[in-house]
């Protein structure tokens, strides 16, 4: 699987500051890879490299194998969706009138429009007929942050640039918002590069982390591999007891990872079938009908029968922080 950015040996200069130092990431497809660091750290430079907001002083961004300078800058961006801290909607357009913008610029006919807007707001529980005709200020902060997601989905770019989209709401708007895109990027499955601050919510959010430290990558992996495998003492310092996860936070791809590929027991068909990206949390309804249930992982094409007991095990070895 490629991935659809990779970023090569960059470095970054001010004069003679130098911002960022030999960084090197690969973003997966269809994954969630989260920023975080210190403020300062270039989490949100990076992430301005990557949709050409900044140039490239040394180093290369690749965009599907090509480098970002070889694409038309406005191409890019079209397939580059961006949501940022400031929602920025346009004040005096309805939310419907937001959404359809890239859609317009990229001449859709107004009937795809129509049709693009209702599911995408239904996508997000914000009723079409409700709220489509309605301007940005009749609508919470919550509310707004929502139609900024869905207007960067608006012409189905594959790619979605996210900078600290939640970090002015309130803790209960912000965590709803968090399980919203979580749910939603289970549908979509989009390529999502996440700048926070906020390590809770990328070890939620993040398939994985780069954390980042005075421009210097220091640590990129998986939730799971920061809290078993911290790489050094900022790493650990930087992370300390917020890594803590309960067991409902794990993704079934982490759990199933250490499991046998089990494929003579594939064949018991009530086994229901679940996507390796769905959290442990999700699967107890299956699990009080079934002793069983089979992780499906599209991605490596493999499948795995993860068993109640699996999941007793995990739970008494206090895995996922889970310890005390």
């Amino acid at each position: 699987m490629k991935p659809k950015f990779s970023v090569s040996d960059l470095n970054l200069f001010y004069g003679n500051f130098q911002a960022l130092h030999q960084i090197n990431i690969e973003i997966p497809s269809n994954q969630v890879t989260a920023l975080i660091g210190p403020s300062g750290c270039g989490k949100t430079t990076t992430l301005k490299m990557v949709n050409r907001l900044i140039s490239l002083s040394e180093g290369y961004i690749y965009f599907n194998d090509k480098p970002i300078s070889d694409y038309s800058i406005y191409e890019m961006r079209w397939d580059i969706g961006y949501v940022l801290q400031q929602i920025a909607l346009f004040p005096h357009m309805t939310i419907k009138e937001n959404i359809a913008q890239v859609p317009q610029m990229k001449k859709w006919k107004e009937k795809d429009i129509n049709q693009r807007v209702d599911e995408l707001l239904n996508m997000v529980g914000l009723e079409p007929e409700l709220y489509k005709n309605r301007k940005p200020d009749e609508l919470s902060g919550g509310q707004q942050q929502r139609v900024g997601v869905v207007r960067a989905l608006a012409a189905d770019p594959p790619v979605i640039l996210m900078d600290e989209p939640y970090s002015a709401l309130d803790p209960i708007s912000r965590e709803k918002l968090q399980d919203d895109l979580i749910e939603l990027q289970q549908k979509i499955k989009k390529t999502i590069i996440f700048v926070t601050h906020d390590i809770q919510e990328a070890m939620k959010l993040g398939d994985r982390i780069c954390l980042l430290n005075e421009g210097r990558v220091e640590q990129i992996d998986t939730p799971e591999g920061f809290i078993k495998n911290p790489k050094n003492d900022f790493v650990k310092q930087f992370m300390g007891d917020k890594v803590k996860r309960t067991v409902n936070d794990m993704k079934l791809s982490e759990l199933v990872s250490n499991l046998p590929n089990n494929k003579s027991e594939m064949t018991h068909e009530s086994y229901p079938v679940v996507q390796s990206d769905y959290f442990v949390r999700d699967i107890y309804e299956h699990l009080i009908d079934h002793e069983a249930i089979i992780v499906d992982d599209e991605a490596a094409s493999t499948q795995h029968v993860l068993k109640r007991e699996d999941i007793f095990k995990v739970l008494s070895e206090g895995k996922g922080g889970h310890n005390g």
